[in-house]
């Protein structure tokens, strides 16, 4: 039987702001999630990556020199001298504890960038009792399955790119459905994937519908055209990671799928 998740119940598709929205502002930003938050959004997308000193922060880059003032890797930096830099040349890089704390009734999907970062997240996810509010994915199986096991207790997560091929290959009728099953059993509750990847079509009516039958919720990321949501949203997906934010919150409220927080009510 499959373990129920409380990150992923919610009605209707879930809208994630991803960075934050980073379409409408600097991502990964206190000032970026904020505005999320006040939109209505329930769900947020970050990083996790570690300093050299074990300071976890939510950023997206393995290096400040994208979207900072200042330069290098923050696995070889102290969070002394990462605490000095200004995403756009303005904003404080956020720990990932301040995000998770600001808002207890926010729901927060996390993708975990470096090993470093594992026993960190699972230190902030115990101090600030967000087990039932956190979704793991990660570009690594392994880094994947280490975070689970950190964390010592069942947590949403999604499929690692290995689960992710082999449901693409069931979808396309490869076989593969008797072991996607069984990673359900074992408590993987969504797919995250991109609408494409090098040209091939990754998220088609076969994929979420195999996913389905799995007892998995698809989340395609990440999708910016009004269009291609509500193409998505037809094939019948459980969730759209968006920079624009505006622009999904549109759509869905259009649809009737809008469901924004109330954050009255979980006071």
């Amino acid at each position: 039987m499959q373990l129920r998740y409380p990150f992923l119940d919610h009605p209707g598709p879930l809208a994630f702001a991803h960075r934050g929205g980073a379409a409408e502002g600097r991502e990964n930003t206190m000032a970026a999630f904020s505005r999320a938050v006040e939109m209505g959004y329930s769900y947020l997308e970050t990083d996790a990556h570690a300093t050299a000193d074990g300071v976890l922060l939510a950023f997206h880059d393995h290096t400040l020199d994208r979207v900072t003032d200042r330069h290098g890797r923050l696995a070889a930096l102290p969070y002394r001298e990462v605490r000095r830099a200004r995403i756009g040349g303005v904003e404080e890089i956020p720990l990932l504890e301040d995000v998770l704390g600001t808002w207890p009734d926010v729901r927060v999907n996390v993708d975990v960038k470096e090993s470093p970062a594992i026993e960190p997240l699972a230190e902030a996810i115990r101090r600030t009792n967000s087990y039932d509010r956190i979704c793991l994915t990660s570009f690594s199986d392994v880094r994947l399955a280490r975070a689970r096991m950190a964390i010592g207790r069942p947590v949403c997560s999604a499929l690692g790119p290995r689960g992710v091929a082999r449901l693409r290959a069931a979808a396309m009728g490869s076989g593969y459905g008797r072991l996607l099953g069984g990673l359900a059993r074992l408590g993987v509750p969504c797919a995250q994937v991109p609408l494409g990847f090098r040209g091939m079509r990754v998220t088609t009516r076969a994929l979420v519908r195999t996913a389905h039958a799995l007892g998995m919720q698809v989340h395609v990321w990440t999708v910016d055209s009004p269009r291609q949501m509500e193409h998505l949203l037809d094939l019948g997906v459980d969730g759209i990671m968006t920079d624009n934010i505006s622009g999904l919150r549109d759509v869905l409220s259009a649809r009737g799928q809008w469901h924004p927080r109330q954050p009255a009510a979980c006071a």
